[in-house]
This record gives C-alpha cells, structure tokens and sequence, in this order.
C-alpha cells in the first residue's frame, strides 16, 4: 500500500557504527585578505557541523561530540550521502574527527 501524502514521513540519515553524519562548510571562494579564487582552484573544505551522531558514538566518554557541534575533520574516509542536491553531507568515521569549536 502506498503512502499518501498525509502519512508520509520525513526521510532522515542515522549513522551506524563509529561514525557521525556532517554538513561540510560551503567552499571558500575568497581567502582571508580578500583574494578571490577561480572556480577551478579548489580549497579542500575540512570544517563542518554535526548533524546526527549514531548510538554508540553518543554514549562513548571518549568522544565529547554532539549534534550541531563545528567540528574540523579529515574527509579522507568520509562517505557521501547522495541525500540533497548539494552534496555536502558526509559520514566520518568519529576517529577521523580531529576537533570541536567550542566557545566559553
């Protein structure tokens, strides 16, 4: 049976495992004093914000990440999720999270 429109849900990414789900930072076209880069110069993009964090990762002391936390990480293993036009979502493997930007 199909689902109407009235029932049906929202479709989300839950990550599994080890990993955390993150929207990276749009790439920069203009560096810090100013210079605007071509479209074929590409600076790699390793900030972004964590949207969802699976279970275990949640309920590991070891790592102090939570949802919607900025977050610096390596995307060398990073998976991506083919889920919005924009292509910005990722999953990370949580050791491949290297820092979280916190403020006082």
């Amino acid at each position: 049976m199909a689902e109407g429109p009235k029932t049906s849900k929202l479709e989300t990414v839950e990550p599994i495992g080890s990993r955390v789900l993150i929207r990276k930072d749009e790439d920069r076209k203009q560096t810090k004093s100013g210079i605007h880069l071509p479209d074929k110069i590409e600076i790699p993009t390793l900030t972004g914000r964590v949207v969802a964090i699976s279970a275990q990762v949640e309920h590991d002391e070891d790592y102090p990440i939570k949802q919607y936390d900025r977050v610096l990480f390596n995307p060398k293993q990073g998976i991506p999720v083919d889920f919005e036009g924009d292509n910005r979502l990722f999953v990370i493997p949580v050791e491949d999270v290297v820092a979280v930007f916190r403020k006082d």
